[in-house]
């Protein structure tokens, strides 16, 4: 995703996989990427800006676009403007590029079409710029390589074809491909929003805590999409603002191509308060008193469910988990994905409920000789519990649960592992052992047996 710059000078490059990153860099050090980190150290950049062309809307970490027909003017050019916005982030360092276009979409391509050397890039007309673009930059690989098949490689040629035939073949996204390949900018539905759209909440006493202000995040994020639903729409642009308890406010405008769901919203408010609550920009005095989230640039894309799905349960489900986040704390209640390893502990991937699904450490779908044949197990313990088991001639004969012994019916194995040796760790086998009351995971170490995990 990134490197700084002394890995550079090794070689590593953006979009590089890891292995080849350590393979150019062995002393390299991998960071998994926090987006909530990366906004608060994002945050004083968009002051700054902010202190030349108010209105600035932040799109993610990192990348924000600013409304400049005013400030051009007032600065005596576009190219003026630039180099007053260029001098005032000099001190955050970095690599800073610019992109000027009339349109969203034009003022984006525009940027990834810059440079180190050349850091500012300057679209005169948006239709001709974005005529000898390729279909990839659409951004979306399916719909990409649907039209490479069709002989559709630029989005002048896509711009050329009648529009209905797109809307008939691609839907609501060839439409909106179709209209950035004419250089239209996103139209936006032109309804009007009801001032009770509006979510605010009042904290009495102020919240100093970000573990708290993300829970009411959460909340308000959930209240805010829940109140348009029934009117069919969904915002692409959000403002969040926070007043102190010592009277001071801020306000932030995050934008999204897509309309926002009650998650990436929530996820774009956490964002924003741990900038503001955690930020070097000395915090938010005497704690945050007040948080409002204005929704605008309304679609009609909302979130639809299937014909099967039940708009009220599932509201009443998000409700009741959040109910025992906050009793139990965020860190107790998680969600379970698969990833690739060869023990049964390795192979689940825990995310705390609500956040982004953590990046996989293991990939599912490699090979990994010596993985235990399913079903997988239903109960895997933290740790190896002692388990007694009798033996006869390496035969596992009996296993004792608590007081009893139970005789085993059938087994499998053993499956043998070295064990890391760098650790210290010594070898071990593993057995599957079935009994009449149930069925187990084993291992033997050093002589002694361990339960693994129980199946169900």
């Amino acid at each position: 995703m990134a490197r700084n710059e002394t890995a550079a000078r090794c070689g590593v490059t953006v979009g590089m996989m890891r292995r080849s990153a350590e393979a150019v860099c062995p002393t390299i050090t991998t960071i998994v990427q926090d987006l909530r980190v990366e906004m608060a150290r994002f945050e004083p950049v968009v002051q700054a800006v902010e202190s030349l062309v108010p209105r600035v809307e932040i799109a993610e970490p990192g990348t924000m676009y600013i409304p400049i027909s005013g400030a051009v003017a007032y600065y005596g050019g576009e190219e003026a403007l630039c180099e007053r916005l260029d001098k005032e982030l000099e001190p955050y360092g970095g690599d800073r590029r610019m992109g000027l276009a009339a349109g969203i979409f034009a003022s984006y391509q525009a940027v990834r079409q810059t440079t180190t050397d050349d850091p500012l890039h300057i679209v005169d007309n948006d239709a001709e710029f974005v005529r000898n673009l390729d279909v990839e930059s659409l951004g979306s690989a399916d719909i990409a390589a649907t039209f490479r098949w069709l002989g559709i490689t630029t989005l002048g040629a896509l711009a050329e074809l009648p529009v209905s035939a797109v809307v008939t073949r691609f839907g609501r996204e060839g439409l909106l491909a179709h209209r950035q390949a004419q250089g239209m900018s996103r139209r936006v539905d032109p309804r009007s929003i009801p001032e009770d759209m509006t979510v605010e909440s009042q904290f009495d006493p102020p919240i100093e805590d970000f573990e708290q202000a993300s829970f009411v995040a959460r909340n308000m994020a959930q209240r805010l999409i829940g109140n348009l639903a029934p009117h069919g729409v969904a915002p692409h642009r959000v403002v969040i603002t926070g007043i102190a308890a010592d009277g001071s406010e801020r306000s932030r405008t995050w934008r999204s191509a897509d309309p926002f769901s009650d998650k990436s919203l929530a996820e774009r408010v956490r964002w924003q308060l741990r900038a503001w609550i955690e930020g070097v920009t000395g915090g938010i005095h005497g704690g945050l008193a007040l948080l409002r989230l204005e929704p605008a640039d309304l679609s009609g894309a909302g979130r639809q469910m299937a014909l099967a799905d039940d708009a009220k349960a599932f509201e009443e489900t998000q409700r009741a988990l959040m109910e025992v986040q906050a009793i139990a704390g965020r860190e107790n209640v998680v969600v379970a994905h698969p990833q690739g390893g060869r023990d049964a502990s390795e192979r689940v991937l825990w995310t705390r409920w609500g956040d982004k699904e953590n990046t996989a450490e293991r990939d599912l779908d490699a090979p990994w000789p010596g993985q235990i044949p399913g079903p997988s197990p239903a109960l895997v313990p933290s740790t190896r519990i002692p388990f007694d088991i009798t033996w006869v001639d390496g035969i596992p004969e009996q296993v004792r649960l608590r007081s009893r012994w139970v005789p085993v019916l059938s087994w499998a194995g053993p499956w043998r592992r070295s064990g890391r040796w760098w650790d210290e760790e010594g070898p071990s086998d593993q057995y599957q052992i079935v009994t009449s009351t149930g069925a187990y995971l084993c291992e033997v170490r050093e002589g002694r047996s361990y339960l693994l995990a129980v199946y169900d």
